[in-house]
């Protein structure tokens, strides 16, 4: 979400992201940036094609991208670029086909595997052994390196910070006696309930709200500390990102984007996950370095 960085001061995440820090410090951070539709396939077709949900036609998690839509990779290997796309699709439901656009592709079904993934690397499918935040992160380095004499586009598309958790060994008890904050609109409090949607009280109890906390009986301190312990394997892949360009002397020839597709409510509104349109769902990161 919009906040979880420590540059922005995350206070559970001063410090810890360094490389995230970096990209704001020296390059451009934009302060209102929002999705238009908070769920996971919808907006990541708008990010593709500039379109709205209603002109793109993915209304949910299970319809394919249209192939004869235009998208900015297409655009980009029609000029010439070398294009590659790393992680996760989610259109389509659960297919990992090569896409159109892209001459490099590594993707896996669904919402994939932390550990010991099976992905789809140029229609040949295998178990890749260790983390996938990490093994994504790799495919990307080594992308870089093979086309760093030729203009490319790189699309890096991590499965974290996706529920169920699962952070990387290393960082796990990492915030271990810190509370997660607690939003005004996170109790029960019947005066809110009259003045919103009946929806809203009713989703409490589902995985979708603090009671029902994921479909998990992990308690709401357990689930909010994976999440920013996830996002830390992601800070570490945008360092090695950085350094890798740096190695080939390509980090001032390159425009970097860092940017969710969506992000967590972390009850605000009695609510845990997105799939609502407030602020705290719709609005995300992005920064620009050049």
């Amino acid at each position: 979400r919009f906040d979880m960085i420590g540059g922005l001061g995350h206070p559970w995440l001063k410090g810890h992201t360094p490389h995230l820090d970096r990209l704001i410090a020296r390059g451009v951070h934009f302060r209102n940036p929002f999705v238009t539709t908070s769920l996971c396939s919808p907006s990541r077709a708008s990010v593709l094609t500039s379109r709205y949900m209603h002109a793109h036609g993915i209304t949910d998690n299970f319809t394919p991208l249209n192939p004869s839509l235009p998208t900015f990779p297409r655009l980009l290997q029609d000029s010439g670029y070398r294009t590659g796309y790393f992680g996760k699709w989610h259109m389509g439901g659960e297919g990992d086909e090569p896409q159109p656009g892209f001459h490099e592709w590594l993707s896996f079904r669904g919402q994939g595997e932390y550990l010991n993934a099976e992905v789809n690397r140029n229609r040949v499918r295998s178990k890749r052994p260790g983390f996938l935040t990490e093994v994504l992160t790799n495919e990307a380095c080594a992308f870089i390196s093979a086309n760093k004499s030729r203009p490319f586009c790189l699309y890096l598309s991590h499965k974290a910070v996706h529920s169920p958790f699962q952070p990387l060994d290393r960082h796990v008890g990492l915030f271990r006696d810190l509370r997660a904050p607690r939003p005004e609109t996170m109790n029960y409090r019947e005066e809110f309930y009259e003045q919103w949607p009946e929806w809203v009280r009713r989703r409490r109890l589902t995985r979708h709200g603090v009671d029902g906390r994921l479909g998990t009986d992990e308690p709401f301190d357990d689930l909010y500390r994976k999440y920013c312990q996830c996002l830390l394997g992601i800070d570490e892949g945008v360092g090695q990102v950085l350094a890798e360009l740096e190695r080939h002397k390509l980090l001032e020839d390159t425009l970097v984007i860092y940017m969710g597709d969506n992000g967590y409510m972390w009850g605000e509104h009695g609510l845990i996950d997105k799939r609502a349109m407030y602020e705290s769902s719709i609005r995300i990161p992005l920064i620009a370095h050049c």
